[in-house]
């Protein structure tokens, strides 16, 4: 994979440095080199494009020729394979694909995703950017912290430490202690996990008087929901293993597409395989930076199952590196400050305010005495109620309630529970509940 990274759309960002020759115009050569290669591979071949695009390829001079294009939404994905009972933007014959993997529906029915080899060894490229950014190598013991199933994320962190001809050590069916026990037997120095579960791990590790600084663990990977960019969550993992936290962002239909920067303020996409546009959710046109954005994203290499302009539900605040940064070494791919905020479909308006997980999950892991916690919204004769319930060794919810009341500006009941009482996740978490009626207008 070329090492340089972003690529100019004049709508969607702020005006390049000048001259061809500079490393972000070389990139936006590279990207749209790509996009019109993967457009010769799907059409007219790709049903599903050829009738979102016209069957013929396109001609792409630069990427503004892709912003009149249609967006491409998950509930398309999921109605034409509901329709057929097999993913429905496949570009190349069934007996091709050699890999399924789906979504874990956890926002409804999951969506079956299928890749060619080629498809794959894509993945692997894209793998290539997170394990270089960690540094990890041949010689490396890669523990991955997860069942797998048919969930495309782990097994592609797992077969990317294969091609980097590091050790890959699975724990599929296995109890956290049994994981624990295994990581300390194998002397794994990489754990690839959620944000969630590396902190379970660690609360079960303390009481089982597991010494995790004693173990060569040096790099924690975290993917599959908000925490590695969010300064609390990952400050309590990296001091609960003495390790360096990278965070990482994908999904099953569009791929690994982001790696944390190295002092864990946000996300790089990466974009020599990706290209990134904003849509800024006040108006619904192109961000500026900084502001808050869905991300929408084209594969640039995934010919097999591509998706173009996908609309992804990823919150995020986008940043341009600076021509002088660039030119002094920074990575020229376009930052995503804080990582992913929150989800479209994640965000709850509280009486006129808007919470999202990832500004609840910072707060409260700003508590370290806080094992774990469940945030529900209610309706109490017509307004709206939020009570919060935590497990807290040291039982004041009341320090938590002011923490709360200054930094959202909402008053928000506390309620400690028992240790252990609350919901233990390996995968995504889900710990807001919101119990208002849906067709009653929020706030």
């Amino acid at each position: 994979m070329e090492p340089s990274g972003a690529c100019h759309n004049p709508v969607m960002s702020p005006p390049p440095s000048p001259g061809p020759s500079d490393v972000r115009g070389r990139l936006d050569e590279l990207k749209c080199a790509r996009l019109r290669g993967l457009l010769g591979a799907i059409l007219p071949h790709n049903r599903f494009y050829a009738a979102k695009l016209g069957p013929e390829p396109r001609d792409v001079v630069t990427l503004d020729d892709c912003a009149a294009w249609p967006f491409t939404f998950k509930e398309e994905l999921v109605a034409a394979a509901a329709a057929t009972g097999r993913p429905g933007n496949l570009t190349r014959p069934a007996a091709e694909y050699v890999r399924y993997h789906q979504t874990s529906g956890t926002r409804g029915r999951p969506l079956p995703v299928w890749d060619t080899s080629a498809d794959w060894d894509w993945w692997m490229e894209c793998w290539s950017a997170i394990l270089d950014r960690g540094g990890v190598q041949a010689g490396d013991r890669v523990f991955v912290a997860s069942s797998f199933g048919p969930y495309a994320g782990f097994w592609s962190g797992f077969e990317a430490a294969l091609s980097r001809r590091a050790m890959a050590i699975p724990s599929g069916g296995m109890s956290t202690l049994a994981r624990l026990e295994l990581m300390r037997g194998t002397g794994a120095t990489v754990l690839v996990a959620t944000p969630s579960y590396a902190l379970h791990m660690a609360e079960v590790a303390a009481d089982q008087k597991i010494d995790l600084a004693a173990l060569p663990v040096r790099l924690v990977i975290v993917a599959g929901e908000p925490g590695g960019s969010i300064p609390a969550v990952r400050g309590r993992i990296a001091e609960s293993w003495s390790a360096t936290v990278l965070d990482h962002a994908g999904a099953t239909e569009v791929g690994p597409w982001g790696v944390g920067d190295p002092q864990g303020r946000g996300l790089h996409v990466i974009e020599p395989w990706f290209h990134p546009e904003f849509l800024a959710v006040d108006s619904g046109g192109p961000a500026a930076p900084g502001v808050l954005a869905e991300l929408v994203l084209t594969t640039l290499g995934r010919a097999g199952a591509p998706v173009i302009r996908y609309r992804t539900g990823d919150l995020v605040r986008p940043r341009w590196p600076a021509a002088a940064d660039v030119a002094a070494g920074a990575c020229p791919w376009v930052w995503l400050e804080g990582g992913i905020l929150g989800r479209t479909d994640d965000m709850v308006v509280v009486r006129g305010v808007n919470i999202f997980p990832g500004a609840i999950d910072g707060i409260v892991r700003s508590f370290p005495e806080i094992l774990e916690y469940r945030l529900t919204v209610a309706t109490s004769e017509s307004l709206d109620t939020m009570t919060l319930e935590i497990e807290d060794r040291l039982d004041d919810p009341g320090r938590v309630a002011g923490e709360l009341q200054i930094r959202l500006g909402l008053r928000v009941d506390v309620v400690a529970v028992p240790l252990g009482s609350l919901p233990r996740f390996e995968g995504k978490g889900r710990r807001i509940v919101d119990q208002r009626d849906p067709r009653r207008p929020a706030g």
